[in-house]
């Protein structure tokens, strides 16, 4: 859920502090990117260095920085619209009083007064501050303006007390921004399966029957899937292409026989399958223990067919949603329609090579979308992430209706 995420860590002048160099930690082995600003009261619980090293990003503490003689400004504007998250943790009594009243005197309160995205905070203090009436009616504040608290937890306290008011763990606040990140995505508790790249069917130890596909629509297929909260099997043929993703499983396979036997194993269990993958149709009957040597004549190659994977994903068809994809030359629209109620598919994604910006080895791709009722949707050319979105757009607003 963190992965590719721009987080905006704000940090106050708490003991608790210390922990975010921890948190920062957990959250960049994520995958997200964090920015650190700071208040000038943290900088004596935890080191901005420190915090700077982990984050690969300088920390901010000033409105302006004055270095060898010249001043520039830090803009709180674009960090508001930079981040995707604002976290604010360790949140002191002093600071989300300020947030609640809309206070403005130093860089973190100007940038939390100019986020445009969602804004979680996470108290810090001790036991009767955290019980005081003026911070409960706080909290309620805060949250009326639709910013959201990760809960204090029990324990030791600096002063020695024990109770409520201590900061959440570093782990307990990753698992509150997954969960709450997760929770308004269209494609939670589902498991998709997608298909994508090449098969290579080999001829001897040294030569294959393949194409130019390079695998790409099905991965960005595959990480927009991720992104939108389903848990995902990306079984792929021979590419160059790799993926990290938490919620992506890939599954290498060479030939349509490993693809379709990698496919059915993941196939009950999916809620939408997409087939992505540009397979053989054949396959030579007989492959050569040794390298075929050339000789004077013609080389002649018996081939036989491979199954059709589609075909029976569709005869297989049970609570899935099928997804299938057509490549054509001629009569485009009218072939893609046939193997769509050909093969008991719910829609198919329609490419034509006679389209520029479309095909194999492109970063971009031109589609039409064509769904079980007939109903055709036509998009422009766009880079392949961008059709991803588009093709996820049309199968949610489908198993939505």
């Amino acid at each position: 859920m963190l992965c590719g995420k721009n987080i905006l860590l704000g940090i106050t002048g708490g003991i608790a502090a210390y922990k975010t160099t921890f948190l920062t930690r957990l959250l960049i082995k994520a995958g997200a990117r964090v920015k650190i600003v700071m208040t000038q009261s943290a900088s004596s619980f935890v080191s901005p260095l420190t915090l700077a090293t982990l984050s690969k990003n300088p920390v901010l503490m000033d409105f302006v920085n004055e270095e060898d003689g010249s001043l520039s400004w830090n803009n709180h504007v674009e960090l508001g619209l930079w981040a995707d998250l604002m976290l604010i943790a360790p949140a002191t009594a002093n600071t989300l009083s300020k947030m609640a009243h809309g206070t403005c005197d130093n860089l973190l309160l100007a940038t939390y007064l100019s986020a445009k995205c969602p804004v979680l905070f996470a108290p810090a203090m001790d036991l009767d501050m955290y019980q005081h009436p003026s911070t409960k009616e706080t909290f309620k504040k805060l949250q009326s303006f639709g910013n959201v608290m990760i809960p204090a937890e029990s324990g030791e306290l600096a002063s020695g007390l024990h109770g409520e008011g201590r900061m959440a763990e570093p782990e307990t606040i990753i698992r509150f921004l997954e969960n709450f990140l997760r929770s308004g995505l269209p494609l939670v508790g589902k498991n998709v399966l997608i298909t994508a790249g090449p098969t290579h069917e080999p001829i001897d130890p040294v030569r294959f029957l393949g194409n130019r596909s390079s695998g790409t629509m099905g991965f960005e297929l595959s990480k927009r899937a991720a992104d939108l909260g389903a848990t995902v099997v990306l079984v792929s043929g021979p590419t160059s292409l790799s993926v990290e993703h938490p919620g992506i499983q890939v599954v290498s396979v060479t030939t349509a026989d490993e693809m379709y036997a990698a496919v059915h194993q993941h196939y009950e269990k999916a809620d939408i399958a997409i087939a992505a993958a540009a397979v053989a149709d054949y396959r030579p009957k007989e492959v050569a223990d040794q390298k075929i040597k050339k000789t004077d004549g013609s080389l002649q190659i018996d081939l036989v067919r491979n199954k059709d994977i589609l075909l029976s994903m569709g005869e297989k068809k049970k609570q899935q949603y099928l997804v299938g994809f057509a490549l054509e030359t001629e009569n485009e629209l009218e072939n893609a329609k046939a193997k769509l109620q050909r093969k008991n598919l719910d829609a198919i994604v329609l490419n034509s090579l006679n389209d520029k910006g479309a095909g194999f080895g492109q970063g971009t791709n031109k589609i039409t979308f064509v769904d079980k009722n007939l109903s055709v949707k036509a998009f422009d050319v766009k880079k392949k992430a961008e059709v991803a979105a588009d093709i996820w757009k049309e199968i949610i607003a489908r198993i939505n209706a």
